[in-house]
């Protein structure tokens, strides 16, 4: 019998989508952005301290290679021929850090992932040595070095937020989206103009896609945990075996009986930077069973969003009209409906969610000697979208609404003194996302240099 013809489906481009839960490889068509195959392993992540959070490297590494090679399998089990895949594209979590031995190649220490809180006597050092004159710049062009698509340009490089931002073609000024997974991370796209946030947001690069190409920034708004509230009540608490399971209990109940949740696990981010902050669940009853809690966890990730929202709409000027979304958790309806009554406009989903992945390998592709994907406007695959309209009346919106910044503020301040367990006192008066700011900084100022902005 003759061997089954390969499908021709013109130039590939693969992404590797590294995040601080799993790590996926994805390989989509560059012509069409039909995402054609993937695999994905979950990361485990360490506790090893208080405040502390880590992972294995190698770990990290190795599920970038099973991913790579599972992902080829799976297209070989459908015809597709894995050397039309011309380019790969990066999207990594960040600031989560690794320091490598430059001769053996071994890790020193486990990767310091962007949730650790022991940051800030290194921050503050760091922040008195650079001068506001400084420039650093860094050209990344490797390939892959091992398994089936060795040889294969790694040609785009973008941290996980811009490169969803990419993958949601939001290229104008002023357009936004909010993803969806460990945190949340809300991006609004600032045009060739840094905007200096007065209300807790971040400013910092979204993307330069080419040598000759003009950089782009953008208002950032973090909140620390989002899709990590589940695995949290799946690993800590039991009340779930699978992530899936709390839009199920949630559903149930189709309320928290007010009970809110505040998931500060690592202190209080955007808008308040408050490292004092620890989670809690108030308003509780005899009546409030497991359900509640689930609804309310959910519920929690739609309020920090709208916390993060206002901030962005005061610093622009310009309230969002709706708002575009992305990550694993907008699988979740039931999630998703929250959403749009707590903000009181629609949430627009696409319907292929992988929209950080979709970035990194759109950045790939239209790198300079790749060529393989057009960005130009006219050339932008159309993308069916699900749109969720708020269901309930604003007043109802803004007494639920209210009500979670009255939990927020029971949240802050509740690490004043250090505890027997907690051993250095340093981790309490960590400044969260310390990484995350030193790096924007200098990512910052290196594209103001490649810019020429003095």
């Amino acid at each position: 019998m003759a061997a089954a013809k390969k499908a021709v489906l013109g130039p590939l481009v693969g992404a590797v989508d590294q995040g601080t839960s799993s790590t996926r490889f994805l390989v989509f068509n560059s012509k069409t952005a039909e995402l054609l195959s993937h695999h994905q392993v979950e990361i485990k992540q360490e506790f090893p301290r208080e405040g502390w959070v880590e992972q294995d490297p190698k770990e990290i590494l190795h599920s970038v290679y099973e991913c790579v090679e599972k992902t080829c399998e799976k297209l070989g089990q459908l015809n597709i021929d894995i050397s039309n895949i011309k380019a790969i594209g990066v999207s990594n979590q960040r600031e989560t850090t690794v320091v490598w031995d430059k001769l053996t190649g071994e890790p020193l220490y486990n990767a310091v992932v962007w949730l650790d809180l022991r940051t800030q006597s290194t921050v503050e050092s760091l922040s008195k040595r650079i001068p506001g004159n400084n420039n650093f710049v860094k050209k990344i062009s490797h390939s892959l070095k091992a398994g089936a698509l060795e040889g294969v340009p790694i040609s785009g490089c973008l941290g996980d937020q811009s490169a969803a931002l990419v993958g949601q073609m939001c290229f104008q000024d002023g357009q936004a989206k909010n993803t969806y997974g460990t945190g949340c991370f809300l991006l609004c796209n600032t045009g060739r103009k840094c905007v200096f946030s007065e209300h807790g947001l971040l400013t910092t690069v979204a993307y330069k896609l080419g040598r000759d190409k003009p950089v782009f920034y953008a208002l950032e708004g973090s909140v620390a945990i989002a899709g990590a509230v589940t695995r949290w009540l799946r690993d800590n608490l039991g009340i779930i075996k699978t992530s899936e399971e709390i839009e199920k209990l949630a559903k149930e109940v189709g309320t928290s009986y007010g009970c809110y949740f505040v998931p500060a696990f690592s202190g209080l981010y955007a808008p308040y930077w408050d490292p004092s902050a620890r989670g809690i669940i108030c308003g509780l009853t005899q009546f409030t069973n497991k359900c509640h809690i689930a609804f309310a966890a959910l519920e929690a990730v739609c309020f920090q969003t709208r916390e993060i929202l206002d901030a962005m709409n005061r610093d622009c000027g310009i309230p969002l009209r709706h708002l575009q979304v992305d990550g694993g958790m907008t699988s979740n309806k039931i999630l998703m409906q929250l959403q749009a009554d707590i903000l009181y406009i629609p949430v627009v989903k696409p319907s292929m969610p992988e929209t950080t992945a979709l970035g990194a390998a759109m950045a790939a592709g239209a790198a300079e000697g790749v060529g393989v994907w057009s960005l130009e406007p006219e050339d932008l695959s159309a993308v069916t979208m699900e749109r969720f309209e708020p269901q309930i009346n604003a007043e109802e919106s803004e007494i639920r609404y209210s009500t979670w910044k009255k939990a927020v503020m029971k949240s802050m301040g509740w690490v004043t003194t250090q505890s027997p367990e907690s051993g250095d006192p340093s981790i309490f008066c960590s400044l969260p996302l310390g990484f995350f700011i030193v790096s924007s900084m200098v990512m910052l100022i290196g594209a103001r240099y490649i810019s020429g902005i003095p």
